[in-house]
């Protein structure tokens, strides 16, 4: 209450007493007050001027940090697609050369043959002009049948339909074998074998003698890709070369499905991945194989100059990765491998669309999720303003305004934030009435989950769960003042099967403290994660094919080191599982010790087949191959440290490796794997030395404990063979492998 300035005169009454309690704001404020208010004004506009330049400045800064973030983000997600796509490539480029090379071996094996080299001579060397001969002799006889058996098995045969033509009416030549002389003059030829001009005359003439030749896939007469193999064969005691060279054989078949599916990737998860052939038929570049939109092979050219053409742009670059546009106009992340057994070059491809799908939106919603918090800021800041600027009357007023305001939208954010997680949310009391639930707990109930309060649980969620639930509350509860003391939650997770089939729901558990208007009870959390566990499952089932497929290139180049990877695998598992590791460990070991020699296939054959002993140098390249095998593998996301555990697996227990890493910074992983490697190198038959006694074996494992090795698993190894079945299990280690 202000003082009345009329008090001194003695003239107050109720009307002065009033005017003077209106007049005394302006009246304050015209003096020291207004001053004051002033000053508080002002600082409070000069603080909102700063905040306002900073977050100015903050949003400047948060958008540029944002936009280097996501470009950051995009190149690591290329360079994870780059090694993804160039391991398929590698794989199918593979398996296309081997279907050539397999070509040639029919027509190889037929030319070694000495008793085709024989009639071959013989006919060779018969008078006379052969077209008199009206009686076939044996010898001729004895070759087309030879040459009928080996079109049928090997794929040189022409091919059939249900429009078979009658008996009389001679079919036109498009696939089959031929024996010529050295002049490509069909000495016996299958039936269907078209004639030795054109292509395959071209081809015979660019011969070089000795040299086996091919005529490249060409549009046959039935509008199929045809391809021709042609090989050179010698007399029976001849060699390679000189007078001994007696004539050809001739091989001229369809291409179909048995080479194009070497095209398609086992476990292919990718709706728009796609692995093609071109070759260069300049100014233009030509598929070879048929495309997924359709288009037949040999069917479809494109201008090698067209701007961005993925398949002009690895004709160019061999080996290259790089975002270009596919045949169909589509963006791809593209790379590509040149084949040295024919003018191919592989293509693999996966849109960006598809490939870059997840992280594109998990940026631009961190974009829009930072902007929004940029304008959040922003209202606040007007908020404040504006409450600055507010007279001294209403503050008080507007404080309770704001905090009522603020009370209400915290219980408005509070059920928004609730009914938008993908959770159910419920409140159960000790006797199962439901007093608070969410949105995502009413759905798939049929009623609203305003509508489930004061329901009992199982009528809401069904007897069997509602049941199990009200148990496990129960036991909450009980223990609910321990919970408490500690992390404030119980984690549970159980399966139930029903008619839509199996649900594995994972739950939390909150006891509630009871109060005056709430009994005893529980805050439960419930989340389905069906699908997850689906995933996850989806997931480990795509890395064994990721792994099996990197281990099936490892023995095609070297089945040996192959074999005993898979013996190294096997055994880490089991040492893993002896020392009663978790899953991921023990998957992680058996997986380290699959691909652990994967860096082999960049090492020379020379080298891997070499017979004796190997030079320093050599044996460095080969231990070299281990690093390089994480190297290979560094982009791969696998579930654990495969990638640090091959790395580590030649350090040694006491620092002595080659990085001299101490065994306790090791990988529990790589010291199991380590154990397993030298266990399977002694115990392992070779060609050349029969493998050692098992106990002898870990005899030296022993001595080596705490040196070389960590003694856990070592010790867990001599347990397993002892007690666990190991000696049986790998007895076959004592098998030599074939020479």
């Amino acid at each position: 209450m202000k003082e009345n300035p009329g008090a001194g005169n003695g003239m107050t009454d109720e009307n002065d007493t009033e005017t003077a309690t209106e007049k005394s704001e302006p009246e304050q404020a015209s003096g020291g007050g207004g001053v004051e208010k002033e000053t508080v004004k002002r600082g409070v506009n000069k603080v909102v001027l700063i905040t306002a330049i900073v977050l100015v400045a903050l949003a400047i800064g948060g958008v540029a940090g944002v936009f280097w973030f996501i470009e950051s983000e995009r190149a690591r997600d290329h360079q994870a697609w780059q090694v993804r796509l160039g391991i398929v490539a590698d794989s199918r480029a593979a398996a296309v050369t081997e279907w050539v090379d397999a070509q040639y071996s029919v027509l190889r094996e037929m030319s070694e043959n000495a008793s085709l080299q024989l009639y071959m001579t013989e006919l060779m060397l018969s008078e006379g002009d052969r077209s008199q001969i009206t009686d076939e002799p044996a010898q001729a006889g004895y070759l087309r049948n030879l040459l009928v058996a080996s079109a049928d098995r090997a794929g040189f045969s022409a091919p059939t339909s249900a429009g078979e033509v009658s008996a009389n009416v001679e079919k036109a030549g498009v696939a089959g074998l031929a024996l010529t002389d050295e002049n490509g003059e069909t000495l016996v030829a299958t039936p269907a074998m078209p004639p030795i001009t054109g292509r395959l005359r071209a081809a015979v003439a660019a011969m070089s003698e000795g040299d086996p030749g091919f005529v490249d896939i060409y549009v046959g007469l039935t509008g199929l890709p045809t391809m021709a193999f042609i090989t050179p064969v010698y007399a029976v005691q001849g060699g390679s070369g000189g007078s001994d060279f007696i004539g050809l054989i001739i091989g001229v078949r369809i291409v179909g499905d048995d080479l194009f599916e070497n095209l398609e990737q086992p476990g292919e998860i990718e709706q728009t991945a796609e692995t093609y052939l071109v070759r260069s038929a300049k100014p233009n570049v030509e598929y070879v194989s048929p495309l997924k939109d359709g288009t037949r092979p040999l069917k479809r050219r494109l201008a090698l100059n067209t701007p961005d053409l993925a398949s002009a742009f690895v004709l160019d670059t061999a080996g290259g990765f790089g975002i270009k546009r596919d045949y169909d106009g589509a963006e791809v992340l593209v790379t590509g491998r040149p084949l040295t057994a024919v003018p191919w070059t592989l293509v693999r491809k996966v849109t960006t669309a598809e490939a870059l799908a997840d992280t594109d939106t998990r940026l631009t919603t961190m974009l829009v999720v930072f902007l929004m918090l940029i304008g959040g800021m922003a209202v606040t800041l007007i908020a404040v303003w504006r409450h600055g600027t507010s007279i001294r009357a209403a503050e008080a007023a507007e404080g309770f305004r704001i905090a009522a305001e603020r009370f209400g939208n915290l219980s408005k954010f509070l059920k928004v934030v609730t009914d938008g997680q993908p959770t159910s949310i419920m409140a159960v009391t000790d006797a199962g009435v439901i007093t608070f639930a969410n949105y995502q707990a009413s759905v798939g109930t049929g009623i609203t989950h305003e509508e489930m309060l004061g329901k009992s649980l199982s009528s809401v969620i069904g007897p069997i769960k509602g049941k199990y639930f009200l148990d496990y509350n129960a036991e909450i509860i009980r223990n609910r003042e321990e919970i408490l003391a500690g992390d404030g939650r119980v984690s549970n997770e159980k399966t139930f099967e029903d008619e839509r089939g199996r649900h594995i729901i994972r739950s939390y558990h909150i006891p509630l403290r009871p109060d005056r208007d709430f009994p005893p009870g529980c805050l439960m959390i419930l989340d389905d994660i069906s699908e997850l566990v689906e995933q996850r499952e989806r997931r480990s089932l795509i890395m064994n094919q990721l792994v099996s497929t990197l281990l099936t290139v490892v023995g095609r180049r070297d089945p040996f080191t192959a074999d005993h990877a898979l013996r190294v695998s096997d055994v880490a598992e089991c040492i893993a599982k002896e020392m009663e590791l978790e899953d991921q460990a023990v998957q992680t070991s058996g997986i380290s010790g699959k691909l652990m020699n994967l860096g082999k296939t960049l090492v020379p054959v020379e080298i891997l087949s070499k017979e004796g002993a190997l030079t320093d140098e050599e044996m460095q390249i080969v231990r070299d191959s281990v690093q390089v095998s994480a190297d290979l593998l560094q982009e791969v996301d696998f579930d654990g440290p495969v990638v640090d555990t091959i790395r580590q697996v030649q350090e040694k227990w006491d620092g002595s490796g080659p990085k001299g890493m101490l065994g306790e910074d090791l990988e529990i992983s790589a010291c199991i794997v380590a154990v397993a490697n030298a266990f399977v190198g002694m115990a392992s038959a070779r060609p050349y030395r029969a493998g050692m006694e098992f106990e002898k074996a870990c005899g030296i494992l022993v001595g080596l404990g705490g040196k070389e090795f960590s003694r856990r698993p070592v010790a867990a190894l001599v347990n397993y063979i002892e007690n666990r079945g190991g000696r049986e299990r790998w007895a076959h280690f004592s098998v030599p492998p074939e020479a």
